[in-house]
């Protein structure tokens, strides 16, 4: 039996990987922001990831409650659409700050637990939007790049420890990325062609998306059971295979230029 804290369970792949772990037979802390929508769980608590003290109330409940915290799950975050000049500035701050720094900061304060016991798993709910990005999703793939560079490299870190980091990337699921949190920044004339069809997909994409969150749940108890488990895990055929594209294009420009790029060695 495996202990959660899973942040953003009110809905999407938060609820959805709670309820997947509690059927499995593991205890789960389920937050959010606000604790009296989450009635289904019978375990609860406040947890704001831009609220240093909130996350370590919720960290501190969790280990006294089930003795151990063996699984973090940060998966809180929202939506945000709008071109790099139409983005408001202190969204930019907000989103870094729910989907960043929250994630680092609650992931800081779950270490020692898991460092003490010399085990334990953190998995953090990305997106193929932390490998590549498009027109109008500069904002939200910006958080979700720098969140996995940091993974990257606190996998490298603690795997000595016995600590194991996970990066799963999914594609289009039915999720609320679409709907009433999506954050649509003001709209200005000169990118009306390159974001038009970034801004008409993600306003009727809700509810039509082909990825189930509850089979992304199930992948992720699978992936925590594997010996041998990957750090990245891309979830949906669209994901993978605009991942896949990506890494095409990038590495076609590598070899492209790879003359010019060496030019600079001494």
């Amino acid at each position: 039996m495996r202990n959660w804290l899973i942040t953003g369970c009110s809905s999407g792949f938060g609820a959805a990987l709670a309820r997947a772990a509690l059927a499995a037979g593991d205890r789960v802390m389920a937050t959010a922001r606000d604790p009296d929508v989450l009635t289904e769980f019978p375990d609860r608590t406040r947890l704001d990831v831009t609220d240093e003290d909130s996350m370590a109330a919720a960290v501190a409940l969790t280990a006294e409650r089930f003795g151990a915290i063996d699984v973090l799950v940060n998966n809180a975050g929202h939506g945000s659409v709008g071109a790099v000049e139409e983005i408001e500035p202190e969204h930019l701050r907000a989103l870094m700050d729910v989907m960043f720094f929250g994630a680092v900061s609650l992931t800081r304060a779950v270490l020692p637990h898991m460092r003490a016991r010399g085990r334990g798993a953190v998995v953090q709910i990305s997106s193929m939007g932390g490998q590549l990005t498009m027109p109008a999703f500069g904002a939200y793939c910006s958080a979700k790049f720098a969140l996995e560079a940091i993974s990257e490299a606190l996998y490298a870190e603690v795997g000595a420890l016995g600590i194991r980091v996970h990066i799963v990337e999914p594609g289009a699921f039915r999720t609320s990325f679409g709907g009433a949190g999506l954050h649509r920044s003001p709209r200005l004339p000169a990118y009306a062609e390159t974001t038009a069809a970034t801004r008409a997909a993600v306003e009727t994409m809700d509810g039509t998306q082909p990825g189930d969150p509850d089979k992304a749940a199930q992948a992720i108890l699978t992936l925590l059971s594997l010996p041998d488990a990957p750090l990245r895990l891309a979830l949906g055929s669209d994901a993978v295979d605009a991942i896949r594209a990506h890494q095409t294009w990038v590495q076609d420009e590598l070899s492209k230029w790879e003359t010019l790029s060496r030019s600079t060695d001494s």
